[in-house]
């Protein structure tokens, strides 16, 4: 059955006018951004098979150009306009970022590492330098591979700090397996970089883990 003959109530575009965006499903939600299935196929059905085929969301949007274009109907131009409006919405979080104080606004903080960092297939850390008043001033990829204290160099981290004349950082990488518990690695990259700062007087505000839709704060466990 085709969406339009759909009770009113049950359309996804016309739930979404009367309860909001919160009250669709991942795929309900996915098949308004699809406009339109194809042959024996509604917009809803095939986002479902979007999602069964990836897994979630955070899959889905990590897929490369191969992999979602060899999904029936999908192609390279739902493909880049998927990508942009995932490059809107990192934007329009790291504005938000920067017109706030970060640690009072810690969901856009978050909501930003997450779609920067889900589903990328390898480690990668990241850098928030923030200004006197915890205000963004730049967002940047450091390292990629397996970060050790020996991959992620201090003193890297350290001039980029003083070239963004940042007075405080909020460290951030991913874990590819899915598990956000912070290594044994981790734990010691975080005092290593938190001593190699605290000598240019830049302080270490947190250290975010971003795995899956989950993620860890040592912060929050009072490990900083």
């Amino acid at each position: 059955m085709s969406i339009v003959d759909w009770p009113k109530g049950e359309r996804p575009r016309e739930k979404l006018l009367q309860r909001g965006a919160q009250a669709l499903s991942d795929a309900e939600l996915l098949a308004i951004f699809l406009r339109i299935g194809v042959t024996g196929k509604s917009a809803v059905d095939l986002a479902r098979e979007l999602l069964e085929r990836f897994g979630d969301l955070t899959r889905l949007f990590a897929a490369d150009e191969k992999s979602f274009c060899a999904v029936r109907g999908m192609g390279p131009a739902k493909y880049v306009q998927l990508q942009a409006v995932l490059e809107m919405a990192r934007r329009a979080l790291r504005e938000e970022m920067k017109v706030g104080d970060a640690l009072n606004s810690p969901r856009a903080v978050r909501e930003y590492l997450h779609l920067l960092l889900q589903g990328r297939r390898q480690e990668v850390f990241v850098a928030l330098f923030l200004d006197a008043q915890h205000r963004v001033i730049a967002a940047e990829e450091l390292f990629q591979g397996t970060l050790t204290q020996t991959s992620v160099y201090p003193r890297e981290v350290v001039k980029r700090a003083l070239a963004h004349n940042a007075a405080a950082l909020i460290l951030a990488h991913n874990h590819p397996s899915g598990v956000a518990e912070p290594s044994d690695a981790d734990r010691l990259l975080t005092d290593a970089l938190k001593q190699a700062l605290a000598l240019v007087d830049v302080r270490v505000l947190d250290h975010f883990v971003v795995a899956g839709t989950g993620g860890y704060s040592f912060a929050e466990k009072g490990l900083l």
